[in-house]
């Protein structure tokens, strides 16, 4: 009787407790996907631990997407601020580390993944920009560069993720919006060198035609015209400067945030134990992992892990929201301009996780040694305390799947210039699942000399046919 009702209090236990991140916060995902902003807002506040709890990074950036897309650009920033000042803050709890140990991940706080803390600063900067406040959009383009230094001296490996392309192109927009051609220039350069470099190596993108063009107005602008040359000819590109450049009446920058980024779900996979003097080996044959931990049972053998001949660990993936739109063009004014890829945030994400594997691994597993070590102690003192504690490490076995997923799955941009007075435009979309899911938005914009203005646009539709990955 006792042990039945051990049994039935774990298995709700763990029912309740293996749900994904992606799945525990259901009605949020559901409103911001429908575009149904103000209830995402509503819902998201309901958060009673909110800003105080262990997700206080995803429930700030949350924030800062769902308020930048409904206009609130300045209550946006205040949210994005937070999260910016949580990434430079934030340490490890060594309590919360020793507990995921007996447990799992999720009961540690949230750090954010070094992606995520970049874009952060994009969305902060796109909010000044569509505020007019280039000054305060520089600010943030130069908090950008501290954090790019820290993700280069992170990582120094030329296959690892450790420059972000379009954080530079986002900053030499920012300068030239500001007049500031030379800085602009050095920043759109940084970008087409990392484009050519590491992203062809890592996602397979090329350098956005836009960039390639804008580099070269910037050299001619900044008085560098044998720069200018050597991109033309590098980039095949007859870009030559207007006359009335300087006196034209202004410039737009248009953004296109498409579709949603990939959510984090879990895999497990089973282990081979094995045991040499002092050592516990985890062996997959299948996919050609063999770990190797120090580990010793004592006189007790009973105590020994290798009774188990196999052991399941989980471990996080990400699961891709495949998009609606295949790409997008700006139409407008005698106008027809190509939206631009410029971030794959999507392939940023999964090459993450994927140079981190071998870590996620190790820890892992080295907690699944922990929790059986503790089960065969327990064992020893009382049969049914030690079943049940066994049943409860297996329940609450799970990986960390927590990753902000407001994020887009594509960043697009153009640049067109802008008459005295009214401009109309419309971003007309390409889907790739046929003509009745193509879209057109159209847009109108004042025109004043020497002014940049922004745009961004936001689509959240992904692929009808995409299921949210199960537990």
């Amino acid at each position: 009787m006792i042990r039945s009702s051990i049994f039935a209090l774990l298995i709700l236990i763990g029912l309740s407790s293996c749900a994904t991140y992606y799945q525990t916060n259901q009605k949020f995902n559901s409103e911001f996907q429908q575009g149904k902003l103000e209830a995402a807002e509503k819902t998201l506040s309901s958060d009673k631990k909110g800003e105080e709890g262990r997700n206080r990074f995803l429930y700030l950036v949350n924030q800062g997407v769902v308020n930048s897309m409904m206009g609130n650009y300045e209550l946006s920033n205040n949210y994005l601020e937070k999260a910016y000042i949580f990434g430079e803050d934030h340490r490890k709890s060594v309590g919360e580390e020793a507990l995921a140990m007996v447990s799992n991940p999720m009961v540690t706080t949230y750090p954010g993944e070094d992606h995520e803390h970049l874009l952060i600063l994009y969305y902060k900067a796109l909010n000044y920009m569509m505020m007019g406040k280039t000054e305060q959009a520089l600010v943030e383009c130069r908090r950008l560069d501290i954090r790019q230094y820290a993700l280069s001296d992170k990582y120094k490996s030329e296959r690892k993720y450790r420059k972000d392309a379009f954080i530079h192109t986002l900053m030499g927009i920012c300068y030239d919006a500001d007049k500031d051609y030379n800085n602009a220039f050095i920043a759109y350069r940084n970008a087409y060198e990392i484009y050519k470099n590491d992203y062809k190596k890592l996602f397979n993108i090329d350098a956005p035609y836009q960039l390639k063009e804008d580099l070269i107005r910037t050299a001619l602008l900044s008085g560098f015209p044998d720069e200018a040359d050597q991109y033309r000819k590098a980039f095949n590109i007859d870009y030559r400067l207007p006359k009335d450049y300087r006196k034209r009446a202004g410039e737009l920058v248009f953004f296109w945030n498409n579709g949603l980024g990939p959510v984090k779900a879990e895999w497990s996979v089973n282990f081979t134990l094995g045991s040499n003097t002092g050592m516990v080996t985890f062996a997959n044959q299948d996919l050609g992992l063999n770990f190797a931990f120090p580990y010793s049972p004592g006189d007790n053998k009973n105590n020994d892990l290798t009774d188990l001949n196999f052991i399941r660990v989980a471990f996080p993936k990400y699961v891709e929201r495949p998009t609606v739109f295949s790409g997008g063009t700006l139409t407008g004014e005698g106008l027809n301009l190509k939206m631009n890829e410029v971030e794959d945030v999507n392939a940023i994400a999964f090459k993450t996780l994927q140079e981190r594997m071998l870590l996620e691994f190790s820890k892992s597993l080295m907690r699944v040694a922990l929790k059986k070590a503790a089960e065969y102690g327990m064992r020893e003192q009382n049969q049914n305390a030690g079943l049940a504690l066994g049943i409860l490490n297996a329940l609450t076995e799970k990986a960390d799947t927590r990753n902000w997923q407001t994020l887009p799955h594509t960043i697009y941009y153009t640049r067109a210039p802008l008459k005295s007075g009214e401009n109309n435009f419309d971003l007309q979309l390409k889907s790739k699942l046929g003509a009745q899911y193509n879209q057109t938005h159209h847009f109108k914009f004042t025109g004043n000399p020497g002014k940049t203005i922004f745009q961004s646009f936001s689509s959240l539709e992904i692929d009808p046919r995409w299921r949210q990955p199960g537990y």
